[in-house]
């Protein structure tokens, strides 16, 4: 199987470390090495002609999307994933003939389908398919507006039940669901979802921390500014994740 000789690029080291760490779940990326600015990027990727950059796009000097178009100048053109924290560059994103568009938090689910998407653009034979767990749903369609999107579960950040219906919580958007939360708790991979009130289901890689508040009370930590109350009946649940 061929590898992708891969550079990563981001202006935060801990978000190079994580893409590190990510790309170990996946064999076919080979990190060949990693630049802090699209100035950067271009000078590497030059010397190095990987196969693939996973490029942010909030960065000095020249940001992702600036670099993705002199990159795409080059003679042997790699694959690109943008990678960022912000939804709202991913139209001029895909005009750049981008692989894929990640908003962070990233997975190594969500990673893993973008870098199988870059993968296919290769001139080598695809990938083995993934062992995936039939019992789980891996998609869902909701009604929004006039249209029917598809939404993949890897990609719900949290779930909020509003009466006979599921908000699903997606990149600073949502969409409803008309679906009980038990019926949609069963649906869900419980290796990647934890329900954890009467009301809400979140996506278990998005948990940070757990804080205690007295009185019996705890929240769980989303992020640095959000948290939110864990219900007495899965406090037991939720805290075996932090293995307790």
């Amino acid at each position: 199987m061929k590898r992708l000789r891969t550079l990563i690029v981001d202006d935060e080291p801990l978000a190079i470390e994580r893409l590190k760490t990510l790309s170990a779940d996946h064999p076919v990326i080979d990190i060949v090495g990693t630049a802090s600015d699209g100035v950067e990027a271009l000078q590497i990727a030059q010397q190095l002609t990987p196969d693939l950059i996973f490029l942010d796009i909030g960065m000095p000097k020249m940001d992702g999307i600036n670099a993705a178009r002199a990159l795409g100048l080059m003679q042997k053109k790699p694959a690109i994933i943008l990678i960022t924290a912000y939804d709202n560059f991913a139209v001029e994103a895909f005009d750049l003939d981008v692989v894929d568009y990640v908003l962070k938090p990233v997975s190594s689910e969500r990673l893993g389908r973008a870098i199988a998407r870059a993968y296919s653009t290769q001139d080598v034979e695809a990938l083995p398919p993934s062992k995936t767990d039939t019992r789980y749903a891996h998609e869902f369609w909701v009604s929004h507006r006039a249209e029917l999107i598809r939404i993949a579960a890897m990609d719900i950040e949290r779930i909020e039940a509003e009466r006979d219906y599921m908000r699903l919580h997606i990149a600073g958007r949502s969409y409803l669901l008309h679906q009980t939360i038990s019926t949609l708790e069963q649906r869900l991979d419980p290796a990647q979802f934890q329900r954890i009130h009467r009301s809400h289901i979140i996506r278990r890689d998005l948990i940070t921390g757990l804080r205690h508040e007295g009185g019996g009370v705890w929240h769980a930590i989303l992020g640095e500014d959000h948290a939110m109350r864990i219900g007495r009946k899965y406090l037991a649940d939720v805290k075996r994740i932090a293995g307790k």
